[in-house]
């Protein structure tokens, strides 16, 4: 227990006190339901849940009731105390209890000694903590809402309960988080999706598979195309890869033996099976090794946006975050050993450059490293690893980059280097990766010709500075609240004649912001001014120019930006100009 005890120091107060709310949750939750089967209950990002097998259905009228019995326990300032039973006490004292979730847990323990925390002198419940001192040390918290989870995440197993709750240290700090989840409901991607005709997904098309409608599309080549400018700058080649491969190539690749859970079940064609690509890296490594290369052709740079289809459970779907099929902004470089440094910091920088394009300039760094221990999990190549780790490792020094290290979250592959962005509203979610991989290149013998005309391995980095396309845009939909700037919005102005005398002057008005790649329309209904004004602000439309007799005669425009100031007449000319600009400085 000692070894679990000096980890424990290393997790934070939130997290400690988080934790403790959810030991709090289940206290009152079985004060209130005498009956019920305790599952588990750990700290998560924000707050907490615990998971319950109860007698009844909770509803939400339900929650007010179990916040009033967790505050009445916190009130008592109730000591939070760890001890240690030995394995066949625990497992008695489970057995009466009657908690068959905690004995299967138990099971898997492999301690001679098993750790419990006791909260006051009635409730104990297993647990490695840490925990608070006492209950008088948590700070303020809401219970957010109830909802289904199977036991273990296992569809076949019983569907528990599962309570969330929000924690934070102070009342002020939970306010602002409430506040934020209030925004996050106007700002949520599915329905602003929706609202401004951007993606579909279509039960009859299949769960998990969108489709980018007019506006969404738009807003994507826009991406795809200022993003591919980077990369030629860069010397990167394009190049096409099939949706599907077969078995024997993501045999070679290892994504069979180490990702198959997520991988689509094979399909026979002729006699050979075939796979909906799970990843490009494959085909890409094909590609370079259809011929020899010499160490004078290194580095050599692919890049694609590759359809990938993975297998998500239909529960786990969720709009364009979590989808069935995407694309990533997929890239491998191949090169000498010694242009690693060399080439991991271009990578980094590139990632860095393009996610602050985005308007995210609030971001983490982490290095994320294999667990040792998990052979199953991670290709078991310990030199390979260490010298991939070691290539990142002194990138990010040199770069003087504050970073984190983190075991357990890199690719079966190889170490990489994730971007954590913060948007408007404080979420944090992973975003850019660049891997190194020294494995890969084993696998597929790929092979350059030295100055000494002997052959060499390669070295392999996987860049995907924006991830997939469906997820990163729903962030940028949820940073902006659908309001885009302009150089990202499918529609930068709308002309509005106040009446039809003025429809030839507004198209006049087009032909000169088409002249300069301003994507404009011209709205010609027949409804009043206001009505177009309000329909444009729902739009999220940058600017509106609204024409009539006055502008006209001086061959300007009344400009009214989307924030509904109003800027007042502007000569053409000059309004082009300002767009221009705010197109250039991506603002």
């Amino acid at each position: 227990m000692a070894q679990k005890n000096e980890q424990s120091k290393k997790v934070s107060e939130i997290e400690r006190m988080r934790h403790s709310f959810a030991h709090i949750l289940a206290h009152a939750v079985m004060h209130l339901f005498p009956e019920a089967k305790l599952g588990i209950g750990p700290a998560i990002e924000n707050g907490f849940y615990y998971d319950f097998d109860l007698p009844k259905q909770l509803t939400p009228e339900d929650l007010p009731k179990i916040e009033k019995e967790m505050k009445k326990l916190i009130a008592e300032e109730l000591p939070f105390q760890q001890l240690n039973l030995n394995r066949d006490e625990a497992m008695d004292m489970l057995l009466q209890q009657g908690q068959l979730y905690k004995t299967e847990l138990l099971n898997e323990i492999p301690d001679e000694e098993v750790s419990f925390y006791r909260t006051g002198n009635e409730f104990m419940d297993m647990c490695r903590g840490p925990h608070v001192e006492h209950t008088g040390q948590l700070g303020a918290f809401k219970l957010m809402s109830v909802a289904g989870a199977y036991w273990r995440g296992d569809e076949k197993r019983p569907q528990m309960q599962r309570i969330y709750g929000v924690a934070f240290k102070t009342e002020q700090e939970l306010k602002k988080h409430l506040e934020n989840l209030k925004e996050l409901k106007n700002r949520d991607h599915r329905k602003l999706g929706k609202e401004l005709d951007l993606f579909l997904i279509d039960e009859t098309v299949g769960q998990g598979l969108v489709m980018w409608l007019p506006k969404g599309s738009q807003i994507r080549k826009i991406i795809e195309d200022f993003e591919y400018k980077e990369r030629i700058k860069l010397g990167y080649e394009p190049v096409y890869t099939p949706h599907i491969g077969s078995l024997k190539l993501f045999k070679e690749s290892g994504h069979w033996q180490h990702y198959r859970d997520s991988m689509y079940a094979p399909i026979e064609i002729d006699k050979e099976k075939y796979l909906l690509k799970p990843m490009n890296c494959p085909f890409h490594a094909k590609i370079y090794s259809r011929k020899i290369r010499s160490y004078r052709d290194l580095p050599i740079k692919y890049c694609e946006y590759g359809t990938v289809y993975r297998y998500e459970k239909s529960g786990e779907l969720s709009g364009l975050t979590r989808v069935r099929g995407f694309t990533q902004d997929d890239a491998h470089i191949y090169f000498r050993e010694d242009q690693t440094k060399e080439l991991v910091i271009e990578t980094i920088q590139a990632t860095i450059r393009l996610i602050t394009a985005f308007g995210f300039d609030n971001y983490r760094v982490r290095l994320s490293l294999r667990d040792q221990k998990d052979k199953e999990k991670f290709i078991d190549k310990p030199e390979a690893w260490a010298k991939a780790e070691k290539g990142l490792r002194d990138a990010l020094k040199e770069m003087e980059v504050d970073y984190i290290e983190e075991i357990g979250e890199a690719a079966f592959y190889g170490p990489k280097v994730d971007f954590l962005v913060k948007d408007a509203l404080g979420r944090e979610e992973q975003c850019g990766t660049v891997q190194l991989d020294f494995n890969v290149p084993e696998r597929f013998k790929l092979t350059y010709i030295d100055e000494n005309g002997k052959e060499q391995q390669p070295v392999m980095i996987h860049w995907a500075p924006l991830g997939s396309f469906e997820r990163f845009f729903s962030r940028i939909i949820e940073h902006y609240g659908g309001a885009f700037p302009a150089w990202l919005s499918p529609l930068q102005a709308r002309i509005i004649p106040i009446s039809k005398k003025f429809n030839n002057y507004a198209k006049i008005v087009k032909e000169e912001l088409d002249k300069r790649d301003i994507r404009s329309a011209i709205d010609e209904r027949d409804e009043t001014l206001q009505a177009k004004i309000r329909d444009s602000e729902m739009d999220k439309i940058p600017y509106m120019l609204v024409i009539g007799k006055k502008e006209q005669a001086n061959k300007a425009v009344a400009v009214r930006p989307r924030t509904g100031a109003d800027l007042g007449m502007m000569k053409l000319d000059e309004f082009i100009e300002r767009i221009e600009e705010e197109i250039q400085a991506k603002k």
